[in-house]
């Protein structure tokens, strides 16, 4: 019986002043996903992130470099990403923060779950999973957060906020991506409801979210605010039936 072919696989990045963590990164996802490609999105890195991605791409084909004009938000680039993956005929979609955050040691689990499932999501509050240095209170409002998720959006899954996903390109090309409203934090949350409003099964993988390697914390409190009404407001739409979005049946995934 001759095996199918794998997948064809798209591992994004987003970065901003990433360049200490890129290079050991994308060597250590390649030692899990040799035959992932992977595109680096950069948002004009004044550490010349950008530049050194260049640098790794001339020398390994299955690395792209799309650079953008300055700091554009998390968001505009997790969109361009899919678009990409979209243009260029992948399959499957892998998404993980540049700074170490999201261990690559999780990607195969990750990747198994999408013989069965349309979105696989690194979740830290399924049994197995954690945070790694989190205070009390960052613990609180994420859990907070993703309670208040569930219960507006109707999405069965205890983390809908973070960013260490795979998606099957298939159902990004029928979700309506652009409607999207969130540019920053509450984008997680946004494009996950969109994604399962396409019939798209969601599963989970335990995962640690660890604290990064070099660097400093983009967290932006201002941010969160507005990102917080954001998801109240597209919640409150979802939950009063004022959205028009509506839910399509399930199409049973494609075994890899």
């Amino acid at each position: 019986m001759i095996s199918p072919a794998p997948a064809k696989l798209l591992v994004s990045l987003m970065t901003y002043n990433e360049r200490d963590n890129l290079g050991p990164l994308i060597a250590d996802i390649h030692s899990f996903l040799p035959h992932a490609n992977i595109l680096v999105v950069d948002d004009n890195s004044p550490d010349g992130t950008g530049q050194f991605a260049d640098e790794l791409a001339a020398k390994d084909g299955r690395i792209r470099v799309m650079h953008r004009t300055g700091k554009l938000g998390l968001g505009t680039a997790t969109l361009a990403a899919m678009r990409y993956a979209i243009e260029h005929d992948y399959d499957l979609l892998q998404n993980l923060d540049a700074d170490f955050s999201h261990p690559p040691r999780f990607l195969p689990g990750l990747q198994a779950g999408m013989a069965k499932n349309d979105v696989m999501i690194g979740s830290r509050y399924v049994p197995g999973g954690g945070t790694e240095g989190w205070p009390l209170s960052r613990l609180i409002i994420s859990k907070s957060v993703n309670f208040l998720v569930r219960f507006l959006f109707r999405m069965p899954v205890k983390d809908a906020s973070g960013a260490f996903r795979c998606y099957r390109v298939a159902n990004l090309k029928r979700a309506r991506l652009d409607h999207m409203v969130s540019k920053g934090y509450s984008f997680q949350q946004e494009v996950l409801y969109r994604v399962f409003c396409t019939g798209a099964r969601l599963g989970e993988y335990p995962i640690t979210f660890e604290n990064r390697r070099h660097g400093v914390s983009k967290v932006n409190m201002m941010e969160a605010v507005r990102s917080m009404a954001t998801i109240l407001y597209l919640g409150s739409r979802k939950f009063f039936g004022w959205d028009r979005t509506e839910r399509t049946p399930p199409r049973r995934a494609a075994l890899q």
